[in-house]
């Protein structure tokens, strides 16, 4: 339960962690000045799963399972860039026809979640007709999904070396259909938000963050791009088959919500002549190639352009089939940080859209846990936390060393 208080004449009120405007949990304490928003505390860590942790105790085809888990709106991006990692240690070369076909799936996956986030931000101010419309045409992108992968999410596509499926010929004419039906809404809904003052009103202004800004805080994706701020790994450091194709760079001035809004549909008019192309010039030839059992010793960085931006993946091997250490920098991690700086100013009406606007994916970000104790800040690593978790429910009276494990039995 969310409730207010009030220290003098201002007042307090925490969002979250389980809030109707979050669809995942994660805490924001807002101090107000009447309806001005006058400082900001961004709580996140409430959602830790410890997906890299897990990988250390599993062979590398074993954690490609996780990874992609890691998100379920950009499952693809996650997997592509842990499996450029371990092809680059391994010296693996990929098919170009996987290339190609994991660059097809890269930009499904774009549509699918610049729709979703398109009708979340529609709703979060009270536009549900857009919400509707967008989800709706969401569904054609995830059905092509879903026949080209067998999932409508977590595709499952991607192995090391290439990707366990091909494209049949009715795959190619689904997508090209798609696009040219999905082009039409596009543009209507790009028509609306450039057009429609109610619409336009309701988004400019809000969120600023300044090209300035957006580089001080490491802003990334369509955030640092409605800033003008033109940031894209698929042309600065082409991967997969992207090297090939003809990318534009979608960018904004707004620096703003409605800048952020104009960059995302703009970017998925953008993926269907990416489409176009992909399967257009789809060459022939294998999907994939043997990956060897064991991992050559070493570590690589891996970059990918998610949906929501930048999308970093370390990898360090030891030279077994187990990987010594995975680390996830996803792109909602690096947005965070400007946070604070788009929602002090800003009026509490404006709060949930401006969450909103970076396509916030709290189980991406959350990985650890920063103790501020006066001027003194420390960052608890994993045994830190458990001991601490240990203490602090001992002092309440719960300790857990106490609790006897039931014997284990087997259901057949």
């Amino acid at each position: 339960m969310n409730e207010k208080r009030i220290i003098g004449n201002r007042i307090v009120i925490p969002i979250g962690p389980q809030h109707p405007s979050l669809k995942e949990p994660g805490c924001f304490t807002i101090t107000l000045e009447g309806e001005k928003v006058v400082h900001a505390v961004i709580g996140v860590g409430y959602n830790h799963r410890g997906l890299e942790k897990a990988c250390e105790s599993r062979s590398f085809i074993q954690t490609l399972y996780l990874i992609e888990r890691v998100c379920g709106i950009c499952s693809h991006t996650h997997s592509t860039a842990f499996c450029q990692g371990i092809e680059e240690l391994s010296g693996i070369t990929v098919p170009r026809r996987a290339a190609y076909i994991r660059v097809i799936i890269a930009e499904l996956e774009r549509l699918h979640s610049h729709l979703l986030w398109l009708g979340v931000a529609a709703h979060e101010i009270g536009f549900d007709t857009l919400f509707m419309y967008s989800w709706r045409d969401r569904e054609k992108v995830l059905d092509i999904l879903a026949e080209a992968c067998g999932n409508r999410v977590n595709y499952g596509i991607n192995t090391v070396g290439g990707v366990r499926r091909d494209l049949d010929d009715n795959v190619i004419q689904g997508i090209s259909k798609m696009a040219d039906s999905l082009e039409n809404q596009l543009k209507y809904y790009l028509d609306l938000v450039m057009i429609d003052t109610t619409l336009s009103a309701r988004l400019s202004g809000i969120g600023k963050l300044s090209r300035e800004d957006a580089m001080k805080f490491g802003a990334v994706g369509p955030v640092a791009r409605a800033a003008g701020i033109s940031y894209d790994i698929r042309t600065i450091e082409p991967y997969g088959a992207y090297g090939e194709i003809p990318v534009k760079v979608i960018t904004d001035d707004h620096a703003d919500v409605f800048g952020r809004t104009v960059v995302r549909i703009r970017e998925m008019l953008e993926s269907l002549e990416i489409l176009r192309f992909c399967i257009k010039n789809i060459p022939d030839g294998g999907i994939a190639v043997k990956a060897p059992r064991r991992i050559p010793a070493g570590e690589v960085i891996s970059r990918t352009e998610a949906p929501r931006g930048e999308n970093i993946h370390y990898i360090r091997s030891n030279g077994t089939d187990i990987l010594d250490r995975v680390r996830v920098r996803a792109p909602t991690e690096a947005n965070w940080h400007g946070m604070k700086h788009m929602l002090e100013g800003q009026y509490l009406a404006d709060v949930p859209i401006t969450i909103a606007a970076i396509d916030p994916c709290y189980s991406c970000a959350d990985r650890a846990i920063v103790i501020n104790s006066g001027n003194k800040t420390e960052v608890m690593d994993w045994q830190r936390l458990r001991q601490y978790s240990i203490e602090w429910y001992k002092k309440r009276g719960v300790d857990m060393a106490s609790v006897k494990m039931p014997e284990s039995k087997a259901y057949f």
